[in-house]
């Protein structure tokens, strides 16, 4: 992996000769950042349901925490494993959030949103002390729109011209849809699948598109992520923004 000026990052690897359930893993390695009392932001997709899962064990052995869900489902995950949830209202800031990305960049800015709940996960992000992301070795681009995607959130009566600024943008924006049916957010929103080509300015992209009456909220997070802890094979490397 290439270093980048903004960010240093740690590489952690286990003897050869240990036990596949002592190898480091990126939600093992993240439960560490975990302080008894904290209040801790919980993501929502595949890494963040594989933390939640290890900070659930960690509460039955005795850890005392407060979670913050990002969606409905990681609510409802987290309340199966006996994890204490609060509210925003409730808590008013968080200790630490942890969460997945779709796309990494060398800056640690990302691409979030596959998972359908980028705009309370970066309420959640944004409400946070710390902000880590978790990720495989995979999701690393050299550049954020590397993989063509960049979810858009819009409000249902917007569609129409959501759909057609962001075209406008360059953006080929596309109804997301399962089973056949447009997706609803937690929000009671629809997403625009953008297919895009790789972003030379993310920030003025951003800017351009949630400046768009309708849009709620886009995949983009930029300058939010503080420490990204990367699978990569059985080494778990940590990279942090400098300026953290």
């Amino acid at each position: 992996m290439a270093g980048d000026p903004s960010t240093h990052s740690q590489r952690l690897r286990s003897s050869g000769s240990a036990a596949p359930e002592t190898r480091p893993s990126v939600a093992t390695r993240a439960l560490e950042l975990v302080k008894d009392g904290d209040v801790v932001g919980m993501g929502t997709g595949r890494a963040a349901t594989a933390f939640i899962h290890a900070l659930g064990s960690a509460v039955k052995s005795g850890l005392r925490v407060r979670g913050v869900p990002t969606s409905q489902v990681t609510a409802g995950l987290a309340t199966q494993l006996g994890i204490p949830l609060a509210t925003l209202d409730e808590v008013g800031q968080i200790d630490v959030t942890f969460d997945g990305a779709d796309e990494v960049d060398p800056r640690l800015d990302l691409i979030k949103g596959y998972g359908g709940a980028m705009v309370r996960e970066k309420i959640v992000a944004a409400s946070s002390r710390r902000f880590v992301i978790l990720v495989g070795v995979e999701k690393l681009v050299p550049v954020l729109g590397s993989r063509g995607i960049l979810p858009v959130e819009v409000v249902p009566f917007g569609l129409p011209l959501c759909r057609r600024r962001l075209t406008e943008l360059g953006c080929q924006p596309a109804v997301r849809l399962v089973n056949g049916r447009a997706y609803v957010t937690d929000n009671g929103n629809q997403i625009l699948d953008c297919a895009i080509s790789p972003i030379q300015d993310p920030t003025a992209f951003e800017q351009a598109i949630v400046s768009i009456p309708g849009v709620v909220g886009t995949g983009l997070f930029i300058g939010m992520a503080d420490t990204v802890l990367v699978q990569d094979g059985e080494a778990v490397v940590v990279q942090h923004r400098a300026d953290t």
